[in-house]
C-alpha cells in the first residue's frame, strides 16, 4: 500500500508521522531548531540582531522628532507663501486700479488744456513773441545722442 508521510508541531518539537499500509504508525520526533548545534558567530549574530542599543534608539527617535520637525516647519512656509501670494496678488489689483484711474484723471486734464487760451495769454499779458530769424540758432551734434553747453552761445 502507499506510504504517506505528515509533519506535525505539538508543544514545541516537531513529530513525524509516517503511516505503512492501513495499520501501523510509526512516530519519530524531530530534533528541534534550538536543539541543532549552531555555531557561535551565528548564535552571536542573531543576538544582536534581535537586541537594540540605546545609541540606536536614540538615533531613531532624534531622526523622527527632526524629520516631524522638518515637516511641520514646510508647512508653516507653505501656508506664508500661499498668504504673500495672496497679498501681491490683491496689490497687484489695487495698483492696475489706481493706474487706470490715474490714466483717466490725465486724460481729462488733457482734453481740458485749451492751448489757444494758453498762447493768448502768454502773447497778450506776459509779452511773448515768435523768434525772429536771426535769432534762431541751429546746431548739429558730432554723433553724440547729447549736447553739452559750457559757454554761452553767441549773439
Amino acid at each position: 500500500m502507499a506510504n504517506r508521510n505528515a509533519n506535525r508541531k505539538t508543544s514545541g518539537s516537531v513529530v513525524r508521522e509516517r503511516q505503512v499500509g492501513n495499520t501501523v504508525q510509526v512516530r519519530e520526533e524531530l530534533p528541534r531548531k534550538e536543539d541543532r548545534p549552531v555555531s557561535q558567530q551565528v548564535s552571536r549574530n542573531r543576538e544582536r540582531t534581535q537586541r537594540m542599543n540605546m545609541g540606536y534608539v536614540i538615533f531613531l527617535a532624534l531622526t523622527g522628532v527632526l524629520t516631524v520637525t522638518i515637516c511641520i516647519n514646510y508647512l508653516k512656509l507653505q501656508s506664508v507663501n500661499v498668504a504673500l501670494q495672496k497679498r501681491v496678488t490683491s496689490l497687484t489689483t489695487q495698483l492696475k486700479d489706481a493706474q487706470m484711474e490715474n490714466d483717466t484723471v490725465y486724460n481729462e486734464i488733457i482734453a481740458n488744456v485749451d492751448l489757444e487760451k494758453i498762447k493768448e495769454y502768454a502773447m497778450n499779458t506776459l509779452g511773448m513773441t515768435y523768434p525772429a530769424e536771426s535769432q534762431i540758432v541751429t546746431y548739429e551734434p558730432g554723433g553724440l545722442d547729447y549736447v553739452k553747453q559750457f559757454v554761452d552761445i553767441p549773439d
